[in-house]
C-alpha cells in the first residue's frame, strides 16, 4: 500500500506539470475550433452598418462555398505553389544535408554556413515581400540590370503574369524554409550508425549507391515529419502572397490562395462563411495527411 501510494503521489506531479499546456491548448486552440465550428451554422455577417444574425441556417454556408466555385480555383493556386516550393526545397536540402553530415569530404565552415542558410527563416516574410516587391517591380533594379545586359528590351512585368508571380511566391517561401528543412534532415543523417557507411564502403557501394539504399530509406521518418509540415504550412501560405499582390492574388486571382480567400471572409466580417471555410480547410489538412501517411506506407508493422 506504501509504493502505491507513493506512486500516486508522484503522478500527481506529472498532472501539475501537464496543467500549463492542458489550460493553454483549452482555451486556444480547443475552444476556438468549437466555436469556429458552431459559426460555420449560422448566418453571420454585417450587411453596411446592420448586422445580420446569427441565424441557423445548417449547411448553407458550405453548399455556397461549393456552388460558388472558387474554393475550387483557390485550392488549386495553392497546392500549384505548395509544389512549386517544396520540390526544389526538398531537393536542395537532402543535397546539403548529405555535403554538412558527410565526414569524408571534410567541409570547412561549416557552421558558418548551416548559421547562414537558416537565416532567411528569421527574416519576417512581410519584409521579405516587400524586398522582392521592390526587387522585382516594373522598374525595378532586376528589370535594370536584365535591360542593361541586353537580356530583354522593355521591362518584363514580373507581378502581371501568372507564372512568374506563382514562381516569386513559390521561389521566396522556398528561400525562407530550405534551411529549416535542411536542419531537420541533416539531424536524421547524423543519427544514422556510422557502421552502416563503412560496411557499405567495403563492400565497393558509391556515394550514390550508400545515399539511395542506405540514408533515404533510414530517413523515411524525418522526410514524412517534413513533408506533413510543409503541406500543412502550404495550406496556410498567406503573408507572402498578400503583400506581393497587395491582398488581390493578381493577375486574374491566379495567386490567391485559401487563406486569403479566408481572410477576406474575416475582413467583411462574415463569420458564418469564414467557419464553413476554416472547417473545410481542417478536413483538407486532415485528408492530405492521411494520404501521405498512407501512401509512405508509415502505418505498416511487420508482423
Amino acid at each position: 500500500m506504501k509504493k502505491k501510494s507513493k506512486a500516486v503521489r508522484y503522478n500527481k506531479w506529472g498532472y501539475i506539470f501537464l496543467l500549463p499546456f492542458i489550460i493553454v491548448f483549452v482555451v486556444f486552440q480547443l475552444i476556438p475550433m468549437i466555436t469556429t465550428i458552431y459559426n460555420s451554422f449560422y448566418e453571420n455577417y454585417r450587411s453596411g452598418l446592420t448586422q445580420v444574425g446569427p441565424n441557423f441556417v445548417g449547411l448553407e454556408n458550405y453548399k455556397t462555398l461549393f456552388s460558388s466555385g472558387d474554393i475550387w480555383i483557390y485550392a488549386k493556386n495553392t497546392m500549384i505553389m505548395w509544389i512549386m516550393c517544396f520540390v526544389p526545397q526538398i531537393l536542395l536540402s537532402l543535397l546539403l544535408g548529405a555535403w554538412f553530415s558527410n565526414m569524408r569530404l571534410r567541409l570547412k565552415g561549416q557552421r558558418f554556413f548551416k548559421t547562414v542558410i537558416y537565416l532567411p527563416n528569421l527574416i519576417m516574410a512581410s519584409a521579405f515581400s516587400m524586398l522582392f516587391f521592390t526587387l522585382f517591380s516594373d522598374n525595378g533594379p532586376i528589370n535594370s540590370l536584365l535591360m542593361q545586359i541586353g537580356f530583354i528590351d522593355t521591362p518584363y512585368k514580373f507581378l502581371s503574369n501568372v507564372w512568374s508571380t506563382r514562381g516569386l511566391i513559390a521561389f521566396m517561401n522556398c528561400l525562407m524554409w530550405f534551411g529549416n528543412t535542411t536542419i531537420l534532415l541533416m539531424a536524421g543523417m547524423m543519427g544514422i550508425d556510422p557502421s552502416l557507411f563503412e560496411a557499405a564502403e567495403v563492400d565497393g557501394a558509391t556515394s550514390g549507391q550508400v545515399f539511395f539504399r542506405i540514408t533515404l530509406p533510414l530517413l523515411r521518418p524525418i522526410l514524412i515529419y517534413v513533408m506533413v509540415t510543409s503541406l500543412i504550412g502550404g495550406l496556410q501560405m498567406f503573408d507572402v502572397p498578400q503583400i506581393l499582390t497587395n491582398g488581390t492574388g493578381s493577375p486574374m486571382r491566379s495567386s490567391m490562395t485559401l487563406i486569403m480567400f479566408l481572410n477576406k471572409h474575416l475582413y467583411s466580417k462574415n463569420y458564418g462563411m469564414a467557419g464553413a471555410l476554416s472547417v473545410i480547410l481542417l478536413i483538407i489538412t486532415g485528408v492530405l495527411s492521411y494520404i501521405v501517411f498512407k501512401v509512405t506506407g508509415n502505418d505498416k508493422r511487420k508482423g
